[in-house]
């Protein structure tokens, strides 16, 4: 039932969320979204202002005001912790602003395992509508495999991608419901 109302939310809204392989040894998970803005409105939100439409409960400190993206090679998508603590969740490895975005890294708990990932965000701008494109390859060794978390971090993704689209195109901070 849950999976079903998901499904319907994320599917409901010109977007598409998908597994496009999956084994023991890796995953490939997809989105695609279309987006009410120009490339640069979407861009400038995905990396300026991450905090505002991340999902707070997919922190580790709880609150998605502590996360920052900084836009260059070697760049860091981090997250600041109390007590001078921090998470580097991922680091960027390839920047063409407005058009690609590619981070390097594996999110929440494959940030535990023995994986490597790759974020690739393509950005494709027609007529002041933008489609952004989201593939996330992860490989490596996990204790039973890597198949079963596939379906999960497309979910996931999909959930924040969903998000930063209604920031996008509203304004609105990301907490409010998914379009």
């Amino acid at each position: 039932m849950l999976l079903a109302a998901f499904a319907v939310l994320v599917f409901s809204s010109s977007a598409r969320a998908e597994v496009v392989d999956s084994s023991a040894g890796g995953f490939t998970v997809k989105t695609v979204l279309q987006i009410s803005a120009p490339a640069t409105n979407v861009y400038r939100a995905i990396i300026d202002r991450v905090g505002a439409w991340w999902e707070s409960s997919h922190t580790f400190s709880g609150s998605a005001s502590n996360l920052s993206i900084e836009a260059k090679p070697g760049g860091c998508f981090c997250e600041q912790l109390p007590n001078g603590g921090g998470v580097r969740h991922m680091t960027v490895v390839y920047v063409d602003p407005g058009k690609l975005l590619r981070l390097s890294g594996g999110l929440g708990p494959l940030g535990e395992m023995a994986v490597a990932a790759t974020m690739t965000l393509k950005l494709t701008d027609a007529a002041g509508k933008t489609t952004l494109e989201m593939t996330y390859k992860v490989g490596g060794y996990a204790p039973g495999g890597l198949e079963g978390l596939a379906r999960l971090v497309d979910g996931v993704l999909a959930t924040q991608l969903q998000r930063m689209k209604r920031f996008v195109e509203t304004d609105a901070p990301g907490d409010g419901p998914v379009l």
